[in-house]
């Protein structure tokens, strides 16, 4: 070989989307190539590959990293399939030409012809991958288009939600309801617009109930936040965000309840610290120095790995930094609390409306739920059954409406509670 022959470097390119599986695998265009180039007595350096979009400028690693290698001299020719494996995009069809400009780049040669440094020959190696940037260009909007139309059939682009499944019967496409996971998503609904349920405590729920993702994961409570938000589960759905289409999916709960869930639910994102509530926290005060008392979290680990969470209340100290009153953990202050409305007579214990009606709902929800485990429930409860319920697992919310209207001492001393 003498100094004179062009060093190529064949260059062979498949993208990873689904609007090029047209287009011939590695593999063969290398095959193809390398025929090409015994055929044509050509010299090929060094062979360079990679799946990567054309469509955006400077995004492909192997592409920019042979466009260094011209410039720095170590090839001055290009062996690929077809003009469009090289660009799909102007700035990268902008930098071939410029290296041809340069003399840096003599040749590019592919499967029908070649290119060399010549006004006609990059005029219309310009056409050629103009062409694809706009077939580029018009598969998208065509995409769009096909999108849109499909909303407003009422059928939602993508992968359906947790709670539905995709389906194709007869060449048609529909999202019918999972059988395994809609009643638990819809209780999960239930509990957080009318059992005053916080993410984190649906969370728990869920996992008690064994609620998986697809791949048998359990649900995380970003997760758990995301489909308590979702109106694809009332019938309507976003595509894109902000614009929303009625479906024609057959909805697992009412407009009403994903309403009065939205109404209900707390949200981790307005406490000081994600994922932290304290349910208790600014309902009682200190009986040393009349401090109020704040939550504080502990976390052990576990030998597993894992995390053991404790939640502690105390004295904020802000009325007397000495004050030496004892900390309560949280499970010792619920039961503190629960002989303490056990004294309260009957007549005394009054609710708020909103929480008889939550108390109705209660019912409703744990009749269904009993109704479907086959066990038997009569649909009876207490107004002391249901306070004690709130206590123990009701949201803060509900907990704090509770604690407010009942006639139940505020302050704490020595882990216990005094008037």
């Amino acid at each position: 070989m003498d100094d004179t022959q062009i060093q190529y470097c064949l260059y062979a390119r498949k993208s990873l989307e689904s609007d090029e599986r047209q287009i011939m695998s590695i593999d063969s265009q290398i095959k193809e190539m390398k025929v090409l180039a015994e055929r044509d007595k050509v010299y090929i350096k060094e062979i360079r590959y990679e799946s990567h979009s054309a469509k955006a400028s400077g995004q492909r690693p192997v592409f920019q990293k042979l466009i260094e290698d011209i410039v720095k001299g170590e090839f001055n020719g290009i062996i690929t399939w077809n003009p469009d494996r090289l660009s799909r995009n102007a700035g990268d069809l902008g930098r071939i030409v410029d290296l041809m400009d340069q003399e840096k780049l003599q040749e590019i040669k592919t499967y029908s012809q070649s290119f060399h440094n010549q006004p006609n020959d990059k005029f219309l190696l310009m056409i050629l991958c103009s062409q694809a940037k706009l077939e580029n260009d018009n598969r998208a909007i065509n995409v769009k288009r096909g999108m849109r139309m499909k909303c407003e059939m009422g059928w939602r682009p993508g992968v359906a939600p947790l709670g539905y499944m995709n389906r194709t019967f007869a060449g048609v496409r529909d999202i019918i309801i999972d059988p395994e996971r809609a009643p638990i998503i819809k209780e999960a609904f239930d509990r957080a617009a009318y059992m005053y349920h916080s993410g984190r405590m649906v969370k728990e729920w869920m996992d008690k109930a064994g609620f998986t993702t697809r791949k048998g994961r359990r649900i995380t409570i970003s997760m758990v936040y995301l489909m308590l938000k979702n109106p694809f589960y009332y019938g309507y759905y976003e595509y894109p965000k902000g614009k929303l289409y009625k479906g024609k999916h057959e909805p697992i709960i009412t407009k009403e309840v994903f309403e009065d869930t939205q109404s209900e639910l707390t949200d981790p994102s307005k406490h000081s610290y994600i994922g932290k509530i304290f349910a208790f926290k600014g309902l009682f005060k200190c009986y040393t120095c009349g401090s109020g008392i704040c939550g504080e979290e502990k976390k052990r680990k576990l030998k597993n790995g894992g995390f053991h969470r404790h939640v502690y209340y105390h004295c904020t100290r802000s009325r007397d930094r000495k004050c030496k009153e004892k900390y309560i953990e949280e499970k010792k202050l619920i039961e503190s609390l629960l002989k303490t409305v056990n004294n309260i007579p009957d007549e005394q214990l009054v609710v708020t409306s909103n929480l008889k009606d939550a108390m109705e709902e209660y019912k409703r929800i744990i009749r269904e739920a009993n109704y479907l485990s086959k066990d038997n429930y009569d649909g009876e409860i207490t107004i002391r059954e249901y306070t004690e319920y709130v206590i123990r697992e009701g949201s803060p919310k509900a907990r704090r409406e509770l604690i407010n209207n009942l006639p139940l001492p505020k302050k704490l001393h020595n882990r216990a509670f005094i008037k």
